[in-house]
């Protein structure tokens, strides 16, 4: 374990026990806004200012930005660590990868639904270059918070200092308008921008203004229960008919914490992170600034995108699902642009984590350096038929003792041939099973994946 990891492991720690904490928090500020009890709200909004008004001063303690979601209970526990904690209030994900590395902080720590209901709250951790942690550091934590054993640390004797950033909103809105080319500008381009009444309901449409686009703005009045409720990249049909409606030469669907993005082309057709991927690795190969010439995807990604880089002599790397996983071949490959299916899109080159807007505007920077609209940009790869089913589960058994799945996937992939793919695996945040089935051949992919579901529904599925 490396000397920060031992520094970063008991404050998360820390951090996780207070979520259930959060939860109520949040549950109780919404209950009393709700039924108008302002006396209500405003005593539980007082706890974060008592919080930074009675911080005593520590000696030279480890930083960590952290956002203000729930923060008072979190503010507690980490000043009891001996932490300094920088408050910056609701901002994305990669927002908090991007300040923990400009404020010279020790750790990033964000509580977030992410692209889950608001019920599913979580915490997602950057160290001190705003890169996630890898696995080994929270398999510790988990042994620490299950009680079986691992490097905790004891309280500290010093207490630390709590602060907000004023201008942590600025700091992100210029680091993101500095990653479109200088020369270009967003003057004549309306945007359809939907931010799933998530973190970046503030600094998305500000952004493109900024830049010169005409916004028409979707998902921006969150109220602690609604972010990704029937919106966003998860649920971006609304967004796909907004554009159309209003005539738009774009639409940008964000998750709630804003790390990942579903484009929309002026036609009202979804761009998904294959699509940006085949964009940009063309743009960034003409321009000569792709490293490797390689790209990182997952597993998930369409076999299309690896048969339209490979003609252009450019090699794609997969890895498991995870932006995490795809940010770590990427380091040790020497590339510079990686992603997901999903919409997690990696630009290492400006940003240590996946960043929704940072990926939709150097789709934009594309769109106005060529003339060409998006429906033409992304027309140039044609899928393959896949699909993609989720089966509810009680428990992840190993895919190797599920009887008989194994030998009804090596006789489908049989049946599939050389131009076709079967990946199982299992969902990391929820309780579900993913099958997914890719071919030539539509009808034949969606009965092996009906076939392969059925099989694990009966030994690991929910009643």
């Amino acid at each position: 374990m490396t000397r920060q990891e031992k520094v970063l492991i008991p404050l998360i720690f820390a951090v996780m026990t207070f979520l259930p904490a959060i939860a109520s928090a949040w549950t109780a500020l919404h209950d009393a806004s709700e039924r108008g009890n302002v006396a209500e709200v405003k005593r539980l909004l007082s706890a974060g200012a008592d919080v930074e008004e009675k911080a005593g001063f520590g000696k030279e303690p480890p930083l960590c930005a952290a956002s203000r979601h729930g923060h008072a209970e979190a503010v507690k526990i980490l000043l009891a660590a001996g932490a300094d904690v920088l408050l910056v209030g609701p901002l994305p994900t990669p927002a908090i990868a991007f300040l923990t590395s400009n404020m010279r902080a020790t750790a990033g720590v964000v509580i977030s639904a992410s692209h889950n209901p608001y019920t599913d709250n979580g915490i997602k951790i950057f160290d001190e270059r705003g890169y996630k942690l890898p696995d080994s550091a929270e398999l510790e934590m988990e042994k620490m918070v299950l009680g079986e054993g691992g490097s905790g640390r004891e309280a500290s004797s010093d207490t630390g200092k709590a602060r907000r950033i004023e201008d942590a909103v600025g700091r992100y809105i210029v680091f993101l308008k500095n990653t479109f080319h200088s020369d270009l500008t967003l003057d004549g381009v309306k945007i359809v921008v939907d931010c799933a009444n998530g973190a970046a309901y503030k600094v998305a449409p500000i952004i493109l203004e900024e830049l010169g686009a005409r916004v028409v703005a979707m998902g921006v009045n969150p109220d602690g229960k609604n972010i990704n409720v029937d919106c966003g990249s998860i649920r971006p049909e609304m967004l796909f008919d907004r554009v159309v409606a209003t005539g738009a030469d774009i639409g940008i669907a964000l998750d709630g914490d804003a790390d990942r993005v579903v484009l929309c082309d002026e036609k009202g057709n979804g761009v998904d992170g294959d699509h940006v991927l085949a964009v940009c690795a063309r743009e960034m190969l003409e321009a000569g600034t792709l490293a490797a010439d390689t790209v990182v995807a997952t597993q998930m990604s369409n076999m299309a995108l690896e048969k339209y880089l490979g003609e252009m002599g450019i090699g794609l790397e997969r890895t498991r699902v995870g932006d995490r996983y795809v940010v770590e071949a990427m380091r040790r490959l020497g590339a510079n642009l990686g992603g997901e299916k999903s919409g997690h899109l990696l630009f290492l080159d400006h940003s240590t984590t996946g960043d929704g807007m940072l990926a939709a505007l150097q789709i934009l920077s594309v769109m106005k350096r060529t003339g060409k609209p998006l429906s033409e940009l992304a027309g140039v790869m044609e899928f393959f038929p896949q699909t993609l089913r989720s089966v509810d589960i009680t428990e992840k058994k190993p895919f190797e003792d599920i009887p008989g799945l194994l030998k009804t996937v090596r006789k489908a992939e049989k049946k599939l041939g050389t131009l076709g793919r079967i990946n199982l695996r299992y969902s990391g945040t929820e309780p579900l099973a993913r099958v997914m089935v890719e071919g030539e051949d539509e009808v034949l992919i969606n009965s092996i994946a009906a076939d392969i579901s059925s099989i694990i529904a009966e030994n690991a599925g929910a009643a």
